[in-house]
């Protein structure tokens, strides 16, 4: 009876698939996650302040109104002071500034989510393929991205957004295509770490190949440095983004906080001393920058206890 209790009890777990045992494991290590992040409270806060800015972003034509980017149909006076009905006064066509700051956040947030997956992604890249396969490739590659490293990132965005058609994806492509290479330069000292255990020369004396290795046993030791790299790379694409926008290189039929700034300088408000023109954009950018700043150091503090974050 014994051994046949313990054939019963033990059949539940042998029964379960592979793909079973990995999502079983997967979610454990989101609870344990969540609950380490949990305890940092920096971090609590700039999750919450994101969650609801990307909130306001997303349902932003129900707070707002769906028109309210339109200049033909501006509801107020042009460089109107806050008032009652418009809580952060007016632009210069007339257009409510508080319903633009939220409209202006689903332009900003998207564009700088992309540019930092975009950086990110060619940074992991690069960086597994330059510790994995050494010897020339490595040299060569790593050189590439030591240039990219001492040229100014900001100077190559605008050179690139200069030559390229005036749109939201010449942004995400400028930014990506010159903020990799930190990315890069860590993901390539992890894989080399990661590829001097023994575990991976047992995967290659059983036949494991160049792919299985990078993609089976490298990515998913470098993936939590990858993920804390890219909420920390985030803030960096809002702030060049706004830059890029305010440099008059955005996208001109859509309304972020850089282009609002742009406008702001255009219509005279640092001259004529209109504070509500200029102030809330920029503070929306450094809070937002701010937020995934936080949020990164919590997620870094998370996956690498040793590295002693403060709470």
């Amino acid at each position: 009876m014994t051994s046949d209790t313990a054939a019963t009890a033990a059949t539940p777990a042998a029964a379960k698939s592979p793909r079973a045992l990995a999502r079983a494991r997967r979610r454990h290590s989101a609870v344990r996650f969540w609950r380490a992040y949990r305890t940092h409270k920096a971090g609590l806060i700039g999750l919450g302040t994101l969650v609801v800015i990307a909130l306001a972003a997303l349902f932003a034509p129900l707070l707002v109104g769906a028109d309210a980017q339109s200049v033909t149909d501006a509801p107020g006076e042009a460089m109107r002071a806050p008032t009652g009905e418009f809580p952060l006064g007016t632009d210069q066509f007339g257009r409510d500034l508080l319903a633009l700051l939220v409209w202006g956040a689903r332009i900003s947030l998207t564009v700088g989510l992309l540019a930092a997956f975009l950086s990110v992604a060619i940074g992991t890249v690069v960086g597994i393929t330059a510790g994995h396969f050494r010897g020339w490739y490595a040299t060569v590659i790593m050189r590439v991205t030591d240039w990219f490293l001492v040229m100014p990132t900001l100077v190559l965005a605008i050179a690139l957004a200069s030559v390229m058609d005036r749109s939201l994806w010449t942004i995400v492509v400028a930014i990506g295509v010159t903020t990799w290479p930190t990315t890069a330069r860590l993901v390539r000292a992890q894989t080399l770490a990661v590829e001097s255990r023994p575990y991976i020369e047992r995967a290659q004396a059983l036949g494991g190949g160049h792919g299985h290795i990078m993609t089976r046993h490298v990515l998913p030791n470098v993936m939590p440095l990858v993920l804390a790299q890219t909420t920390l790379v985030i803030s960096s694409a809002i702030l060049t983004e706004a830059t890029l926008a305010f440099l008059g290189l955005g996208d001109p039929t859509v309304v972020s906080w850089g282009g609002l700034l742009q406008d702001a300088r255009e219509a005279g408000a640092v001259s004529a001393g209109d504070w509500w023109y200029l102030a809330p954009p920029g503070i929306a950018i450094a809070v937002v920058a701010l937020a995934f700043t936080l949020c990164g150091r919590a997620v870094e503090s998370v996956l690498n206890p040793r590295l002693g974050v403060t709470r």
